[in-house]
């Protein structure tokens, strides 16, 4: 019985490691990644003299504080997140020129003439503990405000939709109703 050992066979695997990496490519070209989008913002140009801080009347500026328990103050006001849309709009439109909202600009743009354009500022600052849900619903709601003063704008003056304008058109609407969002760094917000 000793001349009896058998040989163990053996699996070739060298063509294995060629396999799982084939198959890693496959999945990895097949797949599709989610891609997450941030808030689309446009910041200001650079600018050398950063020394300075700009002076800003206290009109012109309308103040969204969220703070710690996510209440949102409106010029130290606490209203509900479906209020502050309206609100921002009324600062802006400053429709019967009242010296407590912001001061209205007459300016001459291409392809509309001379237009009033606000100078109103939206500040927006939050507390460090504030949920990032009701930071991003709060930015969406100052975002819708703004598209819909560029629609109500192109409707007036072109009779169609912001997004159905030519590049010429939509570059004078967003000189008539320029964006205009201030975002302070978070800090804690009493109250």
């Amino acid at each position: 019985m000793a001349g009896n050992k058998r040989k163990v066979q053996e699996v070739n695997a060298g063509s294995m490691a060629d396999i799982a990496f084939l198959l890693l490519i496959f999945f990895l070209v097949a797949t599709t990644m989610n891609k997450d989008f941030g808030i689309n913002r446009v910041l200001p140009p650079y600018q050398e003299d950063q020394d300075k801080e700009m002076q800003v009347k206290e009109r012109n500026l309308f103040q969204v504080l969220v703070n710690r328990n996510n209440a949102i103050l409106a010029n130290s006001e606490e209203i509900d997140l479906s209020q502050l849309g309206a609100r921002v709009k009324e600062f802006l439109l400053n429709r019967n020129n009242d010296p407590e909202l912001p001061e209205i600009e007459i300016k001459d743009i291409e392809n509309l003439g001379r237009v009033p354009v606000s100078k109103g500022i939206v500040s927006l600052q939050n507390d460090r503990g504030t949920h990032y849900e009701v930071y991003i619903a709060v930015q969406n709601e100052l975002t819708k405000v703004f598209n819909e003063l560029r629609n109500d704008a192109a409707m007036k003056y072109f009779s169609k939709k912001f997004d159905d304008l030519n590049e010429d058109q939509q570059k004078a609407i967003v000189a008539a109703v320029p964006i205009a969002i201030s975002e302070a760094e978070p800090r804690q917000i009493q109250r």
